[in-house]
């Protein structure tokens, strides 16, 4: 995913991308990362977890606004231990 971001980010567009393995992202280097030490399949945190998966989404694009060009940020949330709180007003709900 990595070398397509990078494509991507070559015409113009700018990208994140969310990993679970952070030496794959270190080798690949994608132009931003979001690390998360979570289980393969769940990028976005648990199913059903909404106040999870907004807090990735919301952490990724605002990666796309403050992380500079090859940065793998990593916000630190363990899997199933934290308490999410979706950014206020997010989607306007």
């Amino acid at each position: 995913m990595g070398l397509i971001a990078r494509i991507i980010e070559a015409a113009g567009i700018s990208t994140v991308c969310i990993v679970s393995l952070k030496p794959i992202a270190e080798q690949v280097r994608p132009p931003r990362t979001l690390h998360l030490a979570w289980p393969f399949g769940h990028p976005l945190g648990e199913p059903g977890n909404r106040a999870q998966q907004l807090s990735v989404l919301h952490a990724a694009l605002q990666a796309l606004t403050t992380a500079e060009p090859g940065a793998i940020l990593e916000p630190g949330w363990r899997w199933r231990r934290e308490t999410y709180m979706p950014p206020p007003d997010w989607l306007g709900e």
